[in-house]
């Protein structure tokens, strides 16, 4: 890979190279001398557990607590003022900015710029900022993540790519022109077919650092032209640098989500000039991601994202003028000069008036326009020759007089004619381009020759000539030119060619002379001549001869054509005797070629016996099962009493954490019944027309029973009848919410009539009253929509009970309220009222307008009133219905309902079906997170008990770190790679044919970052009906569709297992006689979609911003953030809903905007259709309105009224006001009480940092300590004190009295000891009222859990590390949420918050999944590269709790108004396959197949993960890729002795199977072990069995090059620096070791060149021709052949895998056995990169060949033990750092059990070692938590 660096570094400036190096040797860092990245500091531990249950203690830590958190709160304010850069290290650099006479590549060419005096003071200080800019860029850059960049955004994400960085990442000098561009565009074109949108930006000012480059400076001119023309993307050259105010006006309009910046440039000068451009841009909240360091797959890209945080708005603050200065420094304009062969001197402009003049000359000489390349070769040529020829006689005349100096010490220039020829040759190559196809040109024999240094300087200035042409010709509108071909404006290769051909071969004799071709010649001879009119004076000889003058172009001693060395290996495979392969890739197998079982590569097979009789091992024993060896608190089978009292005790929690998910407490009873086979018993039975006479009884009890209940209900309603009126009458609110608390207590619907006809009334007095006090006053409507909201109720829902009078009073109550036409509707007259007080009460709103605009939420929704005798609690919707039947007719279903609008309700329905039926069935519930895990087993729990045989439960749970009763259960809770586990297991094959049923909830997953494979092969495997729930997924057609054709396959697959069903089985089923009653159940295949859109409650939106120390809160509708492109490019989203008032918001504006609008009058609410006369307008009738308004919107732009829809949403548009980041969190707790004024809360406010998120909530609670200490009186305080000192005092005394000797004592000391316990009494009630919180200071509602629940809930934090601070909060209604939190903690703010009791959490995005902690308001009040479409969607699905809240409120505090609108409107992304295969997956299919039972079963499971990827799903050629692909790592397998010819498992194959999920480390570490080079390393200290610090040490850094491999961005080793703990960047493999990992490597990359080789016959030749964004096409046009072209093409070369661009570089098939090289050249159409070949990078490089380091963290923890160090040191944060080390520790146990299992030494060496380490490494992290 050394040469991809080299390359770079040929191209950038020599000294930047040298500085950086002096920058390593001069920076040092002491302990005390760090950045501004210090972090916010830990919290102190004091008072973090309760020791003692007493009150004075308690009282003196919350004291000391809240004091330390006070002290923290002010240093952190202070340490955020300022950080000081200048500190960080005293660095001193040679690295200059000014660039003194630039000179670059020899002294024949330069240009000359500026020079500055870097003595004068003003540029020292502007080197000693200078410094610190680097500085800080590199400390931001080093933090950088490395994440996905999409994301889950779809079309309306934007983010803009800098075009100098982006030319950056390509610039090569072995590049050849056209593969340069083809390797821009294939970068561009990965973006853009994963949905991307984005505009490239190249800065005016920019360009003249190219000027001492000029090959890179057309360049950067050709991609610009090239770009905007013949692609969509829109590129902006418009704005001067990135200081502009231009520049600041479109961030700000557009708002990108990032800027793809590079972090290093060409020369120290453009470096720096991209430093100030990253600072700039973070402190514009605008994130950045390095341009280096890029990879894709077939879905993402992934990159270096830096987020913007508040130190970078602070250091642009702070150095704005420095910046400015800088920038100005940098980019000040000199006019260049060129200076040729160090005498010959010009100025650019001179060539830029030739340039000039030359375009006027060739307008008139080709009138009618050409092609790009011929017009840019004949001006290079003719402008080039001229200027040359001019120097050259200014020259003579010059130099007349000393010629002896000239010559001395200096390179001859090269002769006019010589020039003259070089140019022939360069017009000869262009007519090569016009007519020679790519194909042709890929053939050319690839030649290392450089050119002569007399000739360099020519090409050099052409090229100048060629960049100035092409600025001037885009200028050019007059003039027709075709620009299709600009990225082929020249081929230096054919050039170079050409040279040789005339230098060489064509003077060697006639023999070597070739023929044009009668098309060359004259296409060539008319490019001469036209050179030739356009040089005017000047006379460069006739077109042939091409060359006269035997003057060398070509470097002699550097001539030589490549020659291939190595032969490629032959490809073939050895035979594989196998039915699974047969049945998969039978049909590709007969194209491939197979060795003869006498060859060496099949007689020559590893075999890892040498190894085992070695070491005493057996690898190819069958290892424990995952589900054996994860850590089992407590199992039904256990017959240990403590373990059983564990049981007791988890079961309790469980019960208690499930009740505060549901309402109801009440568990529901399942006994153990004998069900008939037909599912629909239940809705049959009602129909029977034969009751027995039991029945009979029943229903007569019944019916008794009910009447009872009814003449209660109505004698309570007597006694509470007047006072609810006179409280509806004295406060209509707070009387209503009585009311409707009491209506829910009722089941007698007569009553609840009685009850609303009361309400009714008394609203309708409330108004009367209201009119009546106002008078002319305008009124406040929300008194009449609770009057209408009683009559929309009474005739909906207890029509059956209205009488005439009722309807006539209803008629009368409306005529009332002036709403003349409903009254007559209602009764059907047309006569008006005469009554003359009607106008005093009536609203001076029409009828639809008054429901849509005042009532709003409260229209009633389409419900339906016949019970379902299926569900008892609630009527369901008819697609709730539609999912109960799917579940009795066993059928499978993809559910796609909003958040909250009761999908999961089908799940516990299927569950209970299940229970019922057997105790043998068994349903597994898949949830992608723990936490989701354990708040489903706390629902089941709740809902479900049952009697069950000895040793089996109810409920087990699976996941990575827990287990229970997995085997023994009905109901498996777990998460989806623990099921894979259980599925792909061959000894788990008889439990899974139990399962009835599979739940997956949140199957949008399936389309994640990560595991995204495992969801899918849950979803192929699985045989029984499925349940797919999501909430956000925009093709639910397309997947049911692909799991449609799954169940397809497993119908005939399952005919084909019944014929070979084994006897074990029929044993099996003989056993559990109830299952073969649960299996006669009638199977089905079929895969229902069931659809919902509609949420429950409507979400209103809300923008609020921070003007000095007030809050603006806009409404935000949903409209206002489309634009017109959007319309008309994706249409108006689907799920982008209004609410009725929004409804006609969107109305009144477009009448407003256009006036003369034709259908005004048509949708007025008054006159629309479905409102006209309407008593009860529901919430479906205005869904019509809303979409004819939208439908009218979109018709609007087809009218060509885009002006108008631009004003109108403009007009909507919320007018946000921007405020400093410091200010938005200083006066965040003032937001929280704002909302809480504003009756908003519960709210959940996201913040995406897990610092933010714990101080937000800290913030909030000492403001409400502040709060309090003010309000107080200032005496509290003291008499606290003295109070507590009291009560010490008083408990010593009692101390003294043993309350066990109470009868000893004497009556006067009895009598001081009752004395004594009356007076602590007295005084802890005392102190008990003086610390009572006051209501005003907390947001906790103390009614909403009483204190035995509270104590129960906060025992549970007793042990953890910030339990006591978290209780404190709690106490105040605050909490927070996320990741690294102790499951305990998160699990007290969820039940808390639940219940009621908390009002405010604050959370990351770990609350979106899910977790069902519904609140009235969700608050996003931070930006972050996760705030995406579908966290938006699963996030802001949490406000509005139905059957509380009638309306959601989203808030966006301080979130910039375009990422608003871009997440309103954005879809959510659709799900797309990955890539399925890996070697480890199909090793581990192998393994099922050989290894189970049930040889059928387990050969269908694997056939259906291999037919049936997502991917592959209706793509035929991908289906075909995939079976080579799997053909050639079952090669690999086979070779390295995991597998035997007939495709059984040998040797290690358990052990790498068991690692599956770090593929490529599982087969290095494998070898590591099969080579003995553990065995060599794990030496014991002498006469123990105990490790050295040492070795232990090493093996830790073995494995962490190994696992858990985080890359740091290269940048982060700029500067050496000493890190106050950790080392940071990891040691390199010892060498022994990196030996192996190289001999893998090779033979990984062998086979993965013979898959590439194999499968390119499968490549769409006609789009491997054409550039993959522009699309322009280079396939073989009317090729009429040249002799001279033929003679340049080399036979010998092999190209059949290799991209036609990429040949053009000289790439050839044998460059496919590196790595390296795949990604730039594999043919595109097959979808495949390197990501597909499992190699284990040693190193990785960036696209500039700098190294990208490993981050050291796991070592470094082993070496330190200190979590907080590895977020200061190794630039990780404290969640992730967590997660990382315990995923590492996992996995040093997992291999140590492997090892232990594998070995029958228990003192092996090495399993000693993984032994001892894994003990150590958990003790260590232990210590952390």
């Amino acid at each position: 890979m050394d040469s991809a660096e080299d390359h770079f570094k040929k191209v950038v400036h020599n000294d930047a190279n040298e500085n950086a190096r002096n920058d390593d040797t001069d920076s040092e860092c002491s302990d005390s001398e760090k950045i501004g990245f210090i972090p916010t500091k830990e919290d102190k531990e004091s008072g973090s557990t309760i020791g003692s249950d007493e009150e004075d203690e308690t009282s003196d830590k919350e004291e000391a607590a809240v004091t330390q958190m006070v002290k923290e709160q002010e240093d952190r304010e202070e340490e955020t003022e300022d950080p000081d850069y200048s500190k960080a290290y005293s660095i001193l650099t040679t690295e200059e900015v000014t660039q003194q006479a630039s000179q670059t590549e020899g002294k024949d060419f330069r240009i000359l710029q500026h020079e500055c005096d870097s003595q004068s003071p003003e540029i020292r200080k502007h080197l000693e900022f200078l410094k610190k800019l680097r500085l800080h860029i590199w400390a931001s850059l080093s933090r950088a993540q490395y994440v996905s960049l999409l994301k889950d955004f779809v079309e309306s994400e934007f983010f803009v790519i800098d075009g100098d960085s982006l030319l950056l990442m390509f610039l090569d000098e072995e590049t050849q022109y056209l593969n340069f561009f083809y390797q821009i565009e294939c970068f561009l074109q990965d973006f853009t077919e994963k949905g991307a949108k984005y505009v490239i930006v190249f800065f005016e000012d920019a360009e003249q650092m190219y000027f001492p480059y000029p090959h890179f400076l057309f360049l950067r001119t050709a991609l610009i032209e090239h770009l905007r023309h013949n692609t969509g993307t829109a590129v902006h050259t418009e704005f001067s640098n990135c200081l502009s105010s231009k520049w600041e006006i479109f961030l700000k309009k557009s708002y990108p989500y990032f800027i793809i910046v590079s972090d290093i440039g060409l020369t120290s000068l453009q470096t720096d000039y991209l430093s100030i451009f990253i600072a700039h841009s973070l402190s514009k909240k605008i994130n950045i991601v390095l341009a280096s360091g890029q990879e894709y797959d077939i879905l993402r890209v992934y990159g270096y994202h830096v987020q913007s945080v508040y130190k970078h708005r602070l250091f642009f603050q702070k150095y704005e003028q420095d910046l400015r200065y800088a920038c100005e420094n940098l980019v000040r304009y000199e006019e260049p000069f060129v200076r040729l062969y160090e005498h010959l001197e010009l100025s650019l402009k001179s060539i830029q008036k030739e340039v000039r003049q030359t375009v006027c000359l060739l307008k008139q000489l080709w009138p009618e326009g050409s092609d790009i390349r011929r017009v840019v070769c004949v001006l290079a040529c003719a402008v080039g020759l001229k200027i040359y020829s001019n120097m050259l006689e200014n020259a003579n005349i010059s130099m007349g007089a000393k010629p002896e100096e000239s010559a001395r010490g200096r390179s001859k220039p090269l002769s006019p004619e010589g020039a003259a020829e070089l140019c022939r040759m360069q017009c000869l190559t262009v007519a090569f381009l016009l007519h020679m196809p790519l194909s042709q040109r890929a053939q050319i024999r690839i030649m290392k020759s450089c050119w002569t240094k007399q000739v360099l300087p020519l090409i050099k200035m052409q090229q100048l000539c060629t960049h100035f042409a092409l600025t001037q010709l885009s200028d050019t509108n007059d003039w027709k030119l075709d620009l299709t071909y600009l990225p082929d404006l020249n081929d230096d290769s054919l050039l170079i060619n050409l040279a040789h051909y005339y230098e060489v071969e064509y003077t060697e004799g006639l023999e070597f002379k070739k023929e044009l071709g009668k098309e060359m010649e004259n296409e060539y001879q008319c490019l001469w001549d036209t050179v030739t009119k356009l040089a005017v004076k000047y006379s460069f000889g006739d077109a042939f001869p091409i060359r006269k003058t035997s003057q060398l172009f070509l470097e002699q001693e550097q001539t030589l054509f490549r020659v291939y060395e190595e032969e490629i290996p032959n490809i073939g495979l050895i035979a594989v005797k196998s039915d699974l392969v047969e049945d998969y890739a039978g049909d590709v197998l007969k194209d491939l070629p197979v060795l003869e079982s006498n060859d060496p590569a099949v007689t020559s097979l590893i075999k890892h016996k040498e190894f085992d009789e070695l070491h005493h091992w057996h690898s190819g024993r069958p290892l424990t099962e995952e589900y054996e060896r994860v850590r089992c608190n407590a199992d039904a089978k256990s017959k240990d009493p403590q373990e059983r009292r564990q049981i007791q005790k988890l079961q309790t929690f469980y019960h208690f954490y499930g009740s505060t998910l549901e309402d109801s407490t009440s568990k529901l009873i399942v006994y153990q019944e004998d069900v008939s086979g037909n599912a629909n018993a239940a809705v049959k039975k009602t129909q029977k027309k034969h009751k027995s006479k039991a029945e009979t009884i029943a229903e007569e009890n019944n019916r008794r029973l009910k009447t009872k209940e009814e003449k209660k209900e109505q004698e309570q309603w007597k006694t509470l009848c007047i006072p609810t009126e006179k409280e509806i009458k004295a406060n209509l609110t707070v009387g209503i919410n009585k009311l409707e608390k009491f209506l829910k207590t009722l089941k007698s619907k007569s009553v609840k009539f009685s009850v609303e006809m009361t309400g009714l009334s008394a609203c309708l007095e409330a108004w009367k009253e209201h009119c009546r006090e106002e008078g002319n006053k305008s009124k406040d409507l929300s008194k009449a929509v609770q009057v209408m909201r009683r009559i929309h109720i009474l005739l909906e829902k207890y029509q059956d009970l209205l009488e005439k009078p009722h309807l006539q009073k209803l008629t009368r109550y409306l005529r009332l309220l002036g709403f003349e036409n409903l009254a007559c509707s209602l009764s059907g007259q047309t006569g008006k009222s005469n009554d003359r007080n009607i106008s005093n009460y009536a609203i001076e709103v029409g009828p639809a307008r008054f429901q849509l605009q005042y009532m709003d939420y409260y229209l009633l929704r389409e419900e339906r009133n016949d019970p379902d005798p299926r569900v008892q609690h609630f009527i369901p919707d008819t697609w709730q219905r539609e999912l109960l039947d799917a579940v009795d007719n066993n059928e499978s279903a993809v559910i796609v309902a909003p958040t909250s609008s009761g999908k999961t309700y089908a799940s516990y329905y299927c569950m209970e079906k299940v229970l019922k039926t057997s105790n043998d069935g068994v349903v597994v519930y898949v949830a992608p997170t723990k936490a989701l895990v354990n708040q489903v087993v706390g629902t089941i729990y709740n809902r479900f008990t049952k009697k069950l045989p000895d040793g089996l439960v109810v409920c087990g749970v699976f996941t990575r770190d827990y287990r229970n009763d997995v085997m023994n259960s009905q109901i498996l809770v777990t998460v989806p790679q623990c099921l894979e586990i259980l599925m792909l297991s061959p000894r788990c094959q008889k439990w899974t044919k139990r399962i009835q049923y599979v739940i997956f909830d949140e199957v949008h997953c399936l389309g994640g970052e990560i595991g995204a494979e495992v969801w899918e092969h849950l979803l192929v495997t699985i045989r029984c009906p499925f349940l797919a729930l999501s909430a956000t997924v925009s093709n639910p057609e397309h997947l049911t569709e692909w799991l449609q054709s799954v169940k397809r396959y497993w119908q005939c697959a399952e005919n084909t297992i019944k014929g070979s069903s084994t006897n074990s089985e029929k044993n099996f089923t003989r056993k559990c006689k109830v299952k073969s009653k649960v299996q006669e159940q009638k199977k089905s295949y079929r895969v229902r979609l069931v659809l919902y859109e509609e949420r429950y409650n409507d979400l209103e939106k809300y923008v609020c911003s921070l003007k000095r120390s007030d809050f603006i809160i806009e409404h935000c509708h949903p409209c206002a953030a489309l634009t017109v492109n959007h319309i008309e490019n994706y249409g108006i989203p689907s799920d982008l809903s209004l609410s009725p008032r929004e409804s006609i918001q969107l109305y009144d504006t477009m009448v407003n905007v256009w006036q003369e609008w034709p259908r005004a009058q048509e949708l007025d609410p008054e006159e629309f259709v479905s409102f006209k006369n309407k008593v009860v307008i529901k919430k479906a009738d205005v869904r019509k309105y809303e979409q004819e308004l939208k439908k009218e919107l979109s018709k609007w732009i087809v009218l060509g009224q885009r002006q108008k829809v631009n004003e109108l949403l403009e007009h909507l548009k919320p007018k946000p006001v921007d405020c400093p980041e410091q200010e938005k969190w200083k006066h965040f707790a003032s937001f929280v009480d704002k909302l809480h004024e504003m009756d908003k809360l519960p709210a959940i406010f996201f913040i995406f940092n897990v610092d933010s998120v714990e101080c937000a909530a800290r913030n909030v609670f000492l403001s409400l300590l502040k709060k309090q200490k003010i309000e107080q009186d200032p005496n509290t305080e003291r008499e606290k004190e003295r109070l507590r000192d009291e009560l010490r005092k008083v408990k010593k005394m009692l101390i003294k009295f043993n309350p066990q000797d109470t009868k000893k004592l004497s009556s006067t000391k009895m009598e001081n000891m009752v004395l004594l316990l009356t007076t602590k009494q007295q005084l802890e009630k005392r102190l008990k009222r003086l610390t009572a919180i006051p209501s005003a200071c907390t947001y906790a509602d103390p009614k909403a859990v009483d204190k035995d629940t509270l104590m129960k809930i906060f025992h549970r934090l007793r042990f953890e590390r910030r339990g006591y601070l978290q209780q404190m909060m709690a106490l105040r209604g605050i909490g927070y949420h996320h990741g690294s939190m102790a499951t305990k903690e998160r699990q007290v703010v969820e039940m808390l918050f639940r219940l009621g009791y908390i009002k405010v959490v604050t959370a990351t995005s770990t609350l979106a999944l899910g977790i069902n902690m519904p609140c009235k308001s969700v608050v996003f009040a931070e930006d972050s590269v996760f705030l995406d479409a579908l966290n938006y969607r699963q996030m802001s699905g949490r406000a509005g709790r139905r059957g509380q809240d009638m309306i959601g409120s989203v808030f966006f505090y301080d979130i910039p108004l375009p990422k608003v609108e871009r997440l309103i409107k954005s879809n959510v992304p659709q799900l797309k396959g990955q890539f399925p295969l890996t070697v480890s997956l199909i090793l581990r299919l192998m393994l099922l197949a050989a290894k189970a039972d049930d040889k059928a079963d387990a050969r269908a499971k694997a056939l259906s993960v291999l037919k049936h990827s997502l991917m592959s799903f209706r793509k035929e050629r991908y289906a075909e890729i995939l079976k080579i692909y799997f053909m050639f790592s079952l090669q690999f397998l086979i070779k390295e002795g995991y597998l035997d010819q007939e495709g059984n498992p040998i040797g290690f194959a358990g052990l790498v199977t068991h690692l599956y999920y770090y593929e490529p480390s599982n087969f290095v570490l494998v070898s590591f072990l099969v080579k003995g080079l553990f065995h060599k390393l794990c030496q014991p200290i002498k006469g123990s069995t105990v490790f050295s610090e040492d070795v232990l040490e090493k093996l830790v850094l073995i494995l962490a090059n190994l696992f858990g491999r985080k890359y740091l961005p290269a940048c982060s080793m700029k500067y050496k620096r000493t890190f106050c703990q950790s080392k940071v960047f990891l040691e390199d493999l010892p060498e022994d070791f990196a030996d192996a990992v190289n001999e893998y490597n090779t033979k990984v990359e062998e086979n993965f060149a013979h898959f590439l080789l194999t499968t390119a016959k499968l490549a769409d030749t006609e789009q491997e021709y054409r550039l993959p964004l522009s699309k322009t096409d280079f396939s073989s046009k009317n090729w009429h052949g040249s002799e001279l072209a033929s003679s340049l093409m080399d036979n010998t070369k092999s190209v059949s895998a290799i991209s036609p661009f990429a040949c053009l570089s000289g790439v050839v098939d044998n460059d496919l056995f590196h790595g390296e090289i795949i990604n730039k050249s594999v043919l595109r159409s097959l979808g495949i990169n390197a990501t597909n070949c499992p190699r284990l990078y040693l190193n990785k490089y960036d696209n500039q060949g700098r190294r990208r380091p490993l981050n050291a963290y796991a070592l470094d923890f082993y070496k330190h033990g200190s979590l907080t160090a590895l977020t200061t040191d190794n630039w990780l944060n404290e969640g992730d750092a967590y997660y990382a080390l315990k995923d590492f520790s996992l996995l040093i146990k997992s291999i140590g059990t492997s090892l232990s299992e594998l070995c029958d030494d228990p003192n092996d060496n090495v399993l000693l070692a993984f032994q001892q380490l894994g003990e150590i490494y958990e003790e260590k992290l232990k210590c952390v938590t």
